[in-house]
């Protein structure tokens, strides 16, 4: 009869265990397939001549010297739109890179991998691509659109994939078997300690006691003189 019971368990346990893993590929093929488009993109974006633009381009190795020329020689919307930009080239870092890669220390190893690229992107656009310079400033803006998106999306999104992606405790088929419960023992009373037993009427007083009572009273009759 258990082994009957357990039996349609047992079948529902697989076919759930089933459903997870062809979640989770799922899931991972999606993510890999859009960080190869992303990939494409950023490509296309980054390391695209632009003739155009080869004398005014310089590189730059000062944080924050491309933010103040934003902020001084570019319109609003020009400057909003070029540091937007590059804001947004990195979210896909944040939302992406924490499903591929493993759950301990997920924010640390995201940070790390877009630094990463985003510094070799740079560096093949200051030393291959026309029109195109090394710039520190981009890589700050590209890891904290990443470090955002994380923070809003990848984070919970990364959690759930990884959550889904461990495999529960099997129980055994017929169920954990409760421990009997043990009633506590109950509380013993300390014994009381046994009375010291009281002295004998006949038995004399040690000789201590003796010179003491006799000195105490010698000292009595001598006050009681005085007076």
């Amino acid at each position: 009869m258990d082994a009957a019971a357990a039996r349609p368990q047992r079948d529902t346990a697989r076919r759930k265990g089933w459903g997870r893993l062809l979640l989770r590929v799922a899931i991972l093929v999606l993510a890999f397939a859009a960080m190869a488009g992303f990939s494409v993109v950023l490509a296309k974006v980054t390391l695209t001549p632009s003739p155009a633009s080869e004398e005014l381009v310089k590189s730059n190795l000062h944080p924050g010297r491309s933010l103040r020329q934003y902020a001084e020689d570019y319109t609003f919307l020009a400057a909003c739109k070029q540091a937007g930009g590059n804001l947004v080239l990195g979210m896909p870092f944040g939302i992406l890179l924490p499903i591929l890669v493993p759950r301990r220390l997920r924010m640390l190893r995201m940070f790390l991998l877009t630094v990463a690229v985003i510094v070799l992107v740079e560096l093949v656009q200051g030393a291959v691509v026309r029109g195109r310079a090394f710039d520190v400033d981009d890589v700050i803006l590209n890891t904290a659109g990443a470090l955002l998106a994380y923070l809003l999306v990848g984070r919970r999104l990364s959690h759930r994939y990884h959550v889904l992606a461990e495999d529960p405790e099997r129980a055994p088929a017929d169920g954990p078997k409760a421990a009997p419960r043990t009633k506590p023992k109950p509380r013993t009373k300390p014994k009381p300690r046994p009375k010291a037993a009281p002295r004998r009427a006949g038995r004399p007083a040690p000789a201590w006691s003796r010179l003491r009572h006799g000195v105490r009273r010698r000292i009595a009759r001598g006050r009681s003189r005085k007076r």
